[in-house]
């Protein structure tokens, strides 16, 4: 493995530190929660090692929530980030290929590429609405392709699949019996009808997740992978058992209790997001130099600097973070030109949200050529 640092990561708020930013738009999930916010006592948990699939009763309350999908086919993870490192470990070596959407959530690129492998990648255009081109996905696959990797709803644009795509690629990948890797961290929080969970359609597709993004809890890092292919599974259990054994007693017990409990939860995370979704809408709608594809879903949008707008880049993220000491997540974070910005508009107080897109078009004004 030859491992390298990732921009999104290096330029993380957490490592800036939160204290040195004003309006924090980098995010990619709701606001963080409190123990407070849970109302959970811990006092009776014993600190033994957990069972090395995950907590039993959390995986039931995970599978519950899928068509098909039973607790011995979801293995709990460090967060969805580990998840996503078991299978690149799991289906490639160093010199296989494998065909990633892209932009994509870095560590579906730099885990791949630290382990040799040679990515193709199936590259969103703006011009095209960030969709995906399922006719384009199939010619992409070879015999040498060793597992495909799409992101719904997508990060860092929002834009989604519909069903009928999903099922579209899912029927590309068993004809041509390719895994289908398919991060759906933001998938209860789509605007309007959520599709099936990727992983109850067929053996072929492997479905990743977390409660960090949606329901703001990173800071226990609990995530998880589903498949029904047994034995695929047990490889991946056999991949977990050798980098950490077993997730925390403390997190699975956490991650438990609150999705009990859950609805209390999500209703209202889901009015703010559409909240502040309509606050970015109104705003990107006033803005001239900026333009975007609305997204669908999630909790970013990823929207450019027009070409025509006159604006130095440049001069901008200088401007705006120096003098408003405001962040977003620039271009080079998902390999692309950084005239485009991921804006997390889930994260922030609303009153920081407003101040964050405020100093957005300040700065696009100061930073004219």
């Amino acid at each position: 493995m030859k491992y390298s640092r990732m921009p999104i990561e290096i330029e993380a708020p957490e490592q800036m530190g939160y204290e040195n930013i004003r309006c924090n738009l980098t995010e990619s999930s709701f606001a963080d929660l409190q123990v407070k916010d849970l109302g959970i006592n811990l006092d009776d948990i014993l600190l033994c090692y957990a069972d090395h699939i995950g907590k039993k009763e959390l995986r039931a309350l995970i599978a519950a929530d899928h068509k098909g999908i039973t607790s011995d086919q979801v293995l709990t993870t460090v967060g969805a980030a580990s998840a996503l490192f078991i299978v690149s470990t799991t289906l490639l070596k160093a010199g296989d290929r494998l065909l990633v959407m892209r932009p994509n959530y870095a560590t579906n690129i730099e885990t791949p590429r630290a382990i040799g492998a040679q990515i193709d990648f199936l590259d969103l255009k703006f011009e095209e609405g960030f969709r995906l081109n399922v006719d384009e996905l199939a010619a992409r696959i070879t015999p040498e392709t060793k597992f495909v990797s799409l992101t719904n709803p997508h990060n860092p644009t929002g834009v989604m699949m519909t069903e009928k795509d999903l099922r579209a690629v899912i029927a590309v990948c068993e004809a041509k019996k390719v895994h289908l890797l398919f991060d759906e961290t933001y998938r209860e929080m789509t605007f309007g009808p959520m599709a099936p969970l990727a992983a109850s359609l067929s053996p072929w597709a492997i479905s990743v997740s977390s409660l960090s993004k949606t329901y703001g809890l990173p800071g226990i890092r609990l995530g998880w992978l589903i498949t029904q292919d047994t034995k695929l599974f047990e490889t991946f259990l056999a991949a977990k058992e050798q980098m950490y054994i077993c997730n925390s007693i403390l997190d699975e017990e956490v991650a438990y209790r609150f999705l009990k409990k859950k609805d209390q939860f999500l209703a209202p995370t889901l009015k703010r997001i559409r909240e502040h979704f309509e606050i970015v809408k109104t705003w990107i709608t006033q803005e001239k130099a900026m333009e975007w594809i609305e997204p669908a879903g999630g909790v970013v949008c990823f929207p450019r600097i027009r070409k025509d707008s006159g604006v130095n880049v440049h001069l901008f993220y200088k401007t705006l973070n120096e003098k408003y000491s405001t962040y977003v997540g620039p271009g080079h974070w998902f390999e692309q030109d950084r005239s485009f910005m991921r804006i997390g508009y889930g994260w922030p107080k609303t009153d920081e949200l407003k101040e964050g897109l405020s100093n957005i078009s300040l700065a696009l004004r100061e930073a004219k050529f």
